[in-house]
């Protein structure tokens, strides 16, 4: 795509900055909701086909917890955050505050607290990109599903259809200030054909 191939470093600075931001606000909303401090590191951000994340984002055969969520207002598409199976279970007893490796299943309190998770991200990325554009972007209710990283990925691009092809992925680490656990998940945008103009458009101008 002519748009990605004209992308510069200094637009990938861009939205590694509006990702950082973003960052820092879900790591304060995170911490004042659980009452423990964590913070949410961001590597690494892509702007890549949808063919090519699963090479991003790790095995396409290994099973991930994804939150997805619809992305409304004056850009529209939708937010993936995704973790490897292992690292959502993870996440899910440092925010419970239980042993490292008690959840052995997502049951319904898992679930729940993994899509606040998703929310309190997607709200804050999309929060950061909203102000770095000028418009405004609001996120759905979550929804959560477990299965292969490629049978998620695959569904996400059926659901978009032929036009959609290009994905920011911000990769990701959680990590909380009195465990040593480090959390990495990733992080996709996957706007609509209009809004990803527009989101480069913006960058070039930004």
């Amino acid at each position: 795509m002519d748009d990605l191939r004209d992308l510069e470093a200094l637009h990938f600075d861009a939205l590694r900055e509006v990702a950082n931001i973003g960052a820092g606000h879900a790591a304060t909303a995170l911490s004042q909701m659980i009452n423990r401090t964590i913070m949410i590191s961001v590597p690494e951000v892509n702007v890549t086909p949808l063919e090519d994340v699963p090479g991003v984002v790790g095995d396409p055969d290994e099973v991930s917890a994804a939150i997805l969520m619809q992305m409304m207002g004056d850009l529209t598409g939708r937010t993936l955050l995704m973790f490897p199976s292992s690292a959502g279970r993870t996440l899910c007893d440092l925010l419970l505050r239980r042993p490292v490796g008690t959840t052995g299943a997502y049951g319904e309190m898992e679930e729940s607290a993994l899509k606040e998770v998703g929310n309190i991200l997607s709200s804050a990325y999309l929060n950061a990109l909203s102000d770095f554009m000028g418009m405004m972007l609001v996120p759905s209710v979550p929804t959560m599903v477990v299965d292969y990283a490629a049978a998620v990925l695959t569904s996400t691009y059926l659901t978009f259809g032929s036009e959609r092809d290009v994905v920011l992925c911000v990769e990701t680490q959680f990590y909380f200030k009195e465990e040593k656990e480090k959390v990495p998940a990733h992080f996709l945008l996957l706007p609509d054909m209009a809004s990803l103009r527009a989101i480069f458009d913006a960058i070039r101008l930004g």
